[in-house]
């Protein structure tokens, strides 16, 4: 009479022990990402800017912003016929600021959503030589990689941001915060929006008050000014400066 085997059970339980650190490591990877159920916006500005739907994952919106940023034949345009047209139109808005005392060759500077880099290479030609730019896809030597929802920057790090993609940020409230988190106290914010206009098809965000939705965003800045610019689709620019105290601003016509 032979002796039963006993089952196998050491390469089943194997298995069963790898499978399970693989969900593991599925979920863990998961829980890191940025949740998307809702749009991040306080409450007293959700009525003056309006999430665009159809973001199903955080990862559907970077797919979309990607589209843009990595499009061969925008990027060959980027870097060749723009480049010149980009670089004159950013410098004599930089000028502009550096005449109001708002920039200076001292400046720690970062351009948020800087794509190739015209705006940074604009900026060093005014001898702004610590300038820098941050996107999703960085440019070296003018752009580093970062998201501008969570910036790979210190705080405190500079004393001049300047931007023209709000628009497309998915959580409006998480970029107001990062331009302040990562500005020094009296570090000057300039944003360029589209107030008058709706954005282009990679916009995640509409402004419906004006500037308003905007500025109650910046817990911790002062309207400086307000004016209406001609920028690459873009029609107003908002200067705001960082303060050390957290203030209920009035709302802000823009001239």
């Amino acid at each position: 009479m032979s002796v039963p085997k006993k089952p196998l059970l050491k390469p089943f339980f194997l298995l069963l022990l790898f499978l399970s650190l693989l969900l593991f490591f599925h979920l863990y990877l998961q829980s890191k990402k940025t949740p998307i159920s809702s749009a991040i916006v306080p409450s007293s500005t959700a009525a003056l800017i309006r999430i665009r739907p159809g973001f199903r994952s955080y990862d559907d919106y970077i797919k979309l912003q990607l589209n843009k940023t990595l499009n061969p034949r925008l990027r060959h345009l980027w870097a060749t016929r723009d480049w010149d047209r980009k670089v004159r139109v950013f410098s004599r808005f930089f000028a502009d600021l550096a005449a109001e005392g708002l920039l200076s060759n001292a400046s720690a500077a970062l351009c948020v959503g800087a794509r190739l880099g015209q705006e940074v290479a604009a900026l060093r030609g005014l001898g702004v030589g610590g300038a820098l730019g941050m996107d999703l896809v960085p440019a070296p030597p003018l752009v580093v990689a970062g998201d501008f929802h969570a910036q790979p920057f210190p705080d405190e790090s500079f004393d001049f941001e300047f931007s023209n993609v709000f628009d497309h940020a998915l959580y409006p409230e998480r970029f107001a915060a990062e331009v302040e988190r990562t500005l020094r106290p009296g570090g000057v914010a300039v944003l360029h929006l589209a107030v008058h206009r709706r954005g282009d098809k990679y916009s995640a965000n509409d402004l419906l008050g004006g500037v308003d939705g905007l500025v109650a965003l910046f817990n911790h800045s002062e309207v400086v000014r307000v004016r209406k610019v001609d920028g690459f689709g873009l029609d107003t620019e908002v200067v705001l400066r960082k303060t050390n105290t957290k203030s209920n601003k009035p709302t802000t016509k823009s001239k």
